[in-house]
């Protein structure tokens, strides 16, 4: 399949007062076109740090791209100027933020923010962006587009405003879409409906998803692939049913384990004990080493290779490498 986005060795660093915060610690990923990739880990593990860098929309300073390149159709968007930046920037990729309240501006009417963007970079009349985001609103699911540009974010449902931000996202007709956190602030009626939408978005369009989020339950819905991070590192990848199925990472195990299931009553959910380690100073080993029930001496010290599992499915974990299962049968024999 043709590879529309790759992520190679990226560093992400933040400059405080306290020290320098090691945010994204050499991550490594690709998208292929028309695919859905998701990103899980828990809050501060470098998901949003890591989408907001392919979008080159870290704060420098305190932030900082330290090291790595990010290809997109083979453009390193590194190392492109911030005017080339700005003409990629909701044309070729966009971008749906967390929170839709906070995304829109309050003061401008959603005809206005619809159409910004197309008249900005397409140069198009007034007359021929209305038409589309009239069609950007219907393919969203807005009722009424015709009176419903006309109005204020703030006239607009929590779920609408959010299909209102992916309408926005698309209406230049990207070929790579970021979603962060898409459903986080909705409740799961209206969750079911954005999801059911990002897929009927990619079967009319072919675009690219990167899907940020937390909840398993999300990814589940409508992810290929999955890359779990955890501490600013990729952990484990792989086909969406490779990682619910045959997880190998104990921090990945751990996060199937502490999601509700409806087929096991009366079952408790199981906590990952600790927390995450800090990101001021890093540990040089395997980051999940303290809150690991099967670690072993060698993971505290150095960080494990990737270990091919599959040709899709891909762990960085000590358990998994023929050179560690080596020794620990040599210790057992001892």
């Amino acid at each position: 399949m043709e590879k529309i986005l790759e992520v190679k060795d990226l560093h992400v660093t933040f400059t405080t007062y306290g020290g320098t915060v090691k945010a994204v610690r050499g991550v490594n990923f690709y998208l292929n076109k028309g695919e859905t990739l998701a990103i899980v880990g828990e809050s501060g593990c470098g998901k949003s740090v890591t989408s907001n860098a392919i979008m080159r929309l870290i704060p420098d300073p305190p932030g900082k791209i330290s090291n790595g390149t990010i290809l997109f159709k083979g453009t390193d968007l590194t190392r492109v100027s911030e005017k080339e930046m700005r003409g990629i920037r909701g044309v070729d990729i966009s971008m749906i933020f967390q929170d839709p309240m906070t995304a829109l501006n309050p003061t401008l009417t959603i005809g206005t923010q619809l159409m910004e963007g197309l008249k900005q970079h397409h140069k198009v009349s007034g007359a021929e962006a209305r038409k589309k985001a009239l069609e950007m609103m219907d393919l969203v699911g807005i009722p009424n587009p015709d009176e419903r540009l006309k109005q204020y974010p703030h006239q607009f449902s929590g779920g609408m405003r959010q299909r209102i931000v992916i309408a926005i996202a698309l209406i230049c007709e990207p070929e790579l879409l970021i979603a962060d956190e898409p459903t986080t602030a909705l409740d799961v009626t209206i969750q079911a409906q954005i999801l059911e939408l990002f897929e009927k978005i990619q079967h009319a369009t072919g675009v690219s998803i990167i899907l940020i989020t937390h909840d398993l339950g999300v990814v589940a819905k409508i992810a290929d692939r999955i890359a779990v991070m955890y501490a600013g590192k990729i952990i484990e990848v792989g086909t969406k049913r490779e990682i619910f199925y045959n997880p190998e990472h104990p921090y990945t195990k751990g996060l199937l384990n502490s999601v509700p299931r409806l087929d096991l009553q009366g079952e408790k959910l199981i906590p990952i004990d600790g927390t995450p380690p800090d990101l001021f100073s890093p540990p040089t080993g395997c980051p999940f080493t303290a809150r690991c029930p099967f670690a072993m001496e060698v993971c505290d010290k150095v960080y494990p290779e990737v270990s091919a599992l599959s040709d899709s499915h891909q762990v960085n974990c000590w358990l998994q490498d023929e050179r560690a299962k080596q020794l620990l049968a040599e210790a057992v024999t001892k």
